[in-house]
């Protein structure tokens, strides 16, 4: 059975919630994609089979509410987020509501300085993971990393399956933003193991692909991807 997270009710709709019960217990192993059909006469209203928040986001936002329920007096300006739970801006508004407060902007910017933090401050990993060099120097400060660490599971997979080609002297190449944070905490993790290049797009791609093949040179590569 797929695990249930407590995620608050202001982020789930009654109506919505009855129509994926009612799939998933028709379609438990979810080989049924035809949306759902809710007819109300003039209005016909279509639900794709898969939508909203993720298992991963699901037990970030899971994760970080346990946070602020167990330390309500910390919720006064001392529980931090690295950066936002997710990019979404009503679940990130919420939490800031509540009293939480970012230490960085989405590409890295900082927004409260590390040099502030000590250990009787509460700091929240989000989904997307962060780089060891972030957890390190939190670790440093005294502030506990892993209480509450809501990095994706299968961010982490990722990582692992990262140190496993490395180990066989591959190269990783990772396809995303070389800004966001999830790229950067995947290119921290990787390069502990191997080689990593950063790839956005079909240019980048084509790039690489030249240098491989001998056309692009290793001042070539370096322009395009240092």
């Amino acid at each position: 059975m797929a695990r249930q997270f407590a995620v608050p009710d202001l982020y789930r709709s009654a109506v919505v919630s009855r129509v994926k019960d009612a799939r998933r217990a028709a379609d438990p192993r979810k080989r049924d994609l035809t949306p759902s059909v809710l007819d109300f006469g003039p209005l016909r209203v279509h639900l794709a089979r898969h939508f909203g928040f993720c298992f991963g986001v699901e037990n970030a936002i899971e994760i970080a509410y346990r946070a602020l329920d167990e330390h309500p007096a910390r919720a006064a300006g001392r529980i931090f987020l690295l950066s936002e739970m997710i990019h979404n801006p009503h679940v990130n508004a919420d939490l800031m509501a509540r009293g939480v407060r970012f230490l960085r902007t989405t590409t890295g910017e900082t927004l409260v300085p590390f040099e502030t933090l000590g250990p009787d401050d509460l700091v929240i990993i989000p989904a997307f993971g962060t780089t060891t060099e972030i957890m390190a120097d939190l670790a440093a400060r005294g502030v506990d990393v892993e209480a509450y660490d809501t990095t994706c599971p299968f961010v982490v997979r990722v990582w692992k399956k990262s140190a496993h080609i490395g180990q066989k002297k591959y190269t990783v190449v990772v396809h995303g933003k070389r800004d966001h944070e999830e790229t950067r905490a995947t290119f921290s993790r990787a390069a502990a193991d191997a080689p990593v290049v950063v790839v956005r797009d079909m240019a980048d791609a084509e790039a690489l692909a030249a240098v491989i093949d001998g056309r692009g040179d290793a001042a070539f590569f370096r322009a395009r991807f240092e």
